[in-house]
């Protein structure tokens, strides 16, 4: 068994830098998923790691570039002219 395998909400709220009232919000929305003990919630650490995978922005660092397209500073023809006349 895990050392610990369920965070509080508080706990939660703490590790991704929210309010608590945010966490009890994804559990009520169901988009964070939760154990109810009693009055209480309890998030297991898979359950945070997967909620936290689905909200990502960007694909991680290690993955390669290629997959990404390219921005407009990569474009020699779109970047900004230095000297505008």
């Amino acid at each position: 068994m895990l050392s610990k395998p369920f965070l509080t909400t508080h706990e939660v709220a703490e590790l991704l830098k929210v309010g608590e009232p945010t966490v009890r919000t994804w559990i009520h929305n169901l988009e964070l998923r939760a154990v109810r003990l009693g009055r209480e919630y309890r998030v297991a650490v898979k359950d945070l790691e997967a909620f936290v995978n689905e909200h990502e922005t960007r694909p991680p660092s290690w993955e390669a570039e290629d997959d990404c397209p390219p921005g407009p500073a990569s474009d020699p023809d779109q970047s900004p002219d230095p000297n505008p006349a």
